[in-house]
């Protein structure tokens, strides 16, 4: 057959059945006709290149590797929302609207808040051109080539009355099938996985290999139209326009004529939303005509002719079966609840499912630390009420004190000694924490420094994960960061070990087979790359995270001056406080710890800064500080800090009664603009902070 043909055919018979499936949850082939189909095309492609287009349902498979996102910025701001968990407060918004359209009847559309990641497509001439993440709202990541693989969505559109260019916005969301096919398979390789689909999908969007992120099976639900041309009267309109254009809507909105309708709506959803296939978390209301929508306008941060209602917390009770304890990185030991649902009373621990709770099963919930040990009055065997904060991560809010006439409970006993190496605990005076002192032999501490040196903000050696990490220890390869850059191939191919997780009280296999092998040196072999300040960062050292080891790398560009720095110089460091200089000399001054750094060193990671040093402009800043938050016109907020610092200035991360301004963009958190206007701190605008330096500069 000639190949035009055949690729006009198979286009069409793929374009079809993706529609039924997405549009109509109708599946008129299986997945095996369908793929093979697909398969056929992708072959024709390859034969004849010029025949590939751009809306080819073959771009649904990825493949195209890119090594950065660059960046872009929206056509049209992406606003965040205003949101409240009151529904007076609902009443007052809508009292607002009201105000606003005197005289005027107006409704609402009543939207499904999807706990997933906000995307923009762009298209021109009804093919999908770019995708781009929502970013700071101004600006954000093109990452067409992985949206292109959501196969909900349209590559072009056929459709007549079209504009040449528009805009949509969705969520993009991996479903809760997915995320726990993807986690499972993490599980099994020894990988951490995801702590919420959110995470999961964030992560998918991102990844630079497109062919995995189709893998991942993300979707996408879309909710907003955009365009310079004025194409409908109403949000409703733009919904049913967008359904019939084959894109996925969610059938999970209602048009509501006032806001005890929209309420009504809430209410049928709180309970409702569990069974779909996705986290959701509130309802958007919308005033639905599009010129009422311009006439109410915005705030420099979110529309006024909108709100989001989220929903409290799900609360449920469940039984508590027994404490663990575990020791972290640092040798906290913190106490773990172990929960079953109340009707498992019953059943050993292995057998039970445990709580369900928004969309997960719950075994496990922090207690934090003994302090809360008390504060809850916990036994064993006690009804406690459980919830995840957030909606990520489970905690136990309040305990049923009158079932324990009913139930034989038994009092908790936190321990006095490490569980896992037996070292007596000790407590510092002013902190809450037990802490076991012997992190030299406490395995779980020396692994934890092992784990915490791969996360992302450190040297990013994403190939290992915990149960890898696990597996090495056991082995004897690993007992400190340094010994992962002398691990050879023979030492890890063949290595396997059966890991039992708590959380699901099941045994996995981990096996190191060529590709594992391959993938973990390649990772170790790339960290070497990583900049300075993410070492200081992955070497543990006791209050430096991330900020303030970028920090110290800045100020003192290298490893050999941050080692021999004084007490006082250490605390010249902006935000470096005594308790901060006293840890980083304490931790250089040990010997073992000087050994580690002279292995790193050998290794060939970096030891000192690549940025180039800040070029002074004067001092008209000297001896202010400043917290930057929001977006701005004219300037990136590093852009923004280097100015500051140039002129003589401190860059500080929080609020406080010792800031001297805030330098408020859009978009910024209300917490902290409220909290500097209770402490008197002076507020600056972007153009505020121009006119000052011109002022300085006159002078």
């Amino acid at each position: 057959m000639n190949p035009v043909v055949r690729v006009s055919e198979l286009t069409e018979k793929l374009n079809y059945y993706n529609s039924r499936y997405y549009q109509d949850d109708v599946s008129e082939v299986s997945d095996q006709e369908f793929d093979l189909l697909l398969k056929e095309l992708a072959e024709i492609e390859k034969e004849f290149p010029e025949l590939k287009k751009a809306d080819s349902p073959t771009q649904r498979v990825g493949g195209t590797i890119t090594k950065e996102f660059p960046t872009v910025y929206h056509r049209y701001p992406m606003q965040s929302l205003d949101n409240t968990y009151n529904e007076q407060e609902l009443r007052d918004f809508d009292e607002r609207v009201r105000k606003l359209l005197p005289g005027e009847a107006y409704e609402y559309i009543c939207e499904l808040k999807f706990d997933g990641i906000s995307l923009s497509f762009s298209y021109e001439n009804g093919v999908l051109k770019q995708g781009v993440t929502r970013g700071d709202g101004s600006r954000g990541d093109e990452i067409t080539e992985n949206v292109k693989t959501i196969r909900s969505l349209p590559l072009s559109i056929q459709s007549e009355n079209i504009p040449s260019v528009f805009e949509i916005r969705g969520e993009g969301f991996l479903p809760l099938r997915s995320f726990e096919r993807l986690n499972a398979e993490l599980d099994a390789t020894g990988d951490a996985p995801y702590a919420n689909p959110r995470n999961a999908a964030s992560g998918a969007f991102k990844l630079q290999d497109s062919a995995e992120t189709a893998r991942r099976g993300l979707d996408c639900y879309v909710y907003s139209f955009l365009s310079d041309d004025d194409v409908f009267q109403s949000h409703e309109e733009s919904l049913l326009a967008l359904k019939s254009w084959g894109f996925n809507v969610s059938p999970g909105w209602k048009k509501c004529q006032t806001i005890d309708e929209a309420l009504e709506f809430i209410h049928v959803w709180e309970e409702k939303r569990f069974e779909l296939p996705l986290a959701t978390d509130g309802i958007v209301l919308k005033v639905n005509s599009y010129a009422q929508q311009r006439e109410l306008g915005s705030t420099s941060k979110s529309p006024r002719w909108a709100i989001a209602f989220k929903y409290k917390a799900e609360n449920k009770p469940a039984l508590l079966r027994f404490v663990s304890y575990q020791v972290g990185r640092t040798g906290a030991v913190t106490p773990v609840a172990n929960l079953s649902g109340l009707h498992e009373r019953n059943k050993p621990y292995d057998k039970v499912k445990g709580v369900h709770l928004s969309g997960t099963q719950v075994k496990r919930a922090t207690l934090h630390n003994a302090n809360e040990l008390e504060r809850l009055e916990l036994r064993i065997g006690d009804t406690v009420f459980v919830e995840k904060s957030g909606e990520i991560i489970p905690k136990i809010t309040a305990v049923d004190h009158t079932q324990r006439n009913l139930f034989e409970t038994e009092t908790i006993h936190f321990p006095t000694h490490c569980p896992e190496c037996g070292t007596e605990l000790v407590r510092n005076e002013g902190e809450v924490a037990f802490y076991c002192p012997n992190d030299r032999g406490c395995p779980p501490q020396l692994r934890g420094k092992i784990e915490h040196f791969i996360q992302r903000r450190a040297m990013n050696i994403d190939s290992l994960g915990e149960g890898k990490i696990e597996l090495l220890f056991d082995k004897g390869l690993i007992h400190t960061v340094a010994d992962l850059y002398d691990l050879s191939y023979d030492d890890l191919f063949g290595l396997e070990k059966d890991i039992f997780n708590e959380e699901t009280g099941k045994t996995k296999k981990i096996s190191f087979r060529e590709k594992t092998v391959e993938n973990i040196l390649k990772g170790i072999e790339s960290s070497k790359k990583a900049p300075f300040k993410n070492l200081l960062f992955g070497l543990g050292i006791r209050y430096v995270g991330a900020t303030v080891g970028e920090k110290l790398a800045n100020y003192f560009r290298t490893m050999d001056a941050l080692m021999s720095a004084t007490m006082e110089e250490l605390v010249n460091v902006p935000e470096i406080g005594e308790r901060i200089a006293q840890s980083v000399k304490e931790y250089f001054a040990d010997p073992a710890n000087q050994v580690l750094i002279e292995r790193l060193q050998k290794t060939g990671l970096t030891f000192e800064t690549d940025d180039k040093p800040i070029e002074m402009e004067g001092n008209a800043l000297a001896g202010k500080t400043f917290v930057i938050s929001g977006v701005f016109q004219n300037f990136g907020r590093d852009e923004l800090k280097i100015k500051v610092e140039a002129n003589g200035g401190r860059v500080l991360s929080g609020v406080s009664g010792k800031l001297n301004y805030l330098l408020a963009g859009d978009n910024m958190g209300p917490s902290k603009l409220e909290k500097a206007k209770r402490l008197g701190v002076t507020i600056l605008s972007e153009d505020d902070f121009v006119a000052m330096l011109n002022e300085n500069f006159a002078n």
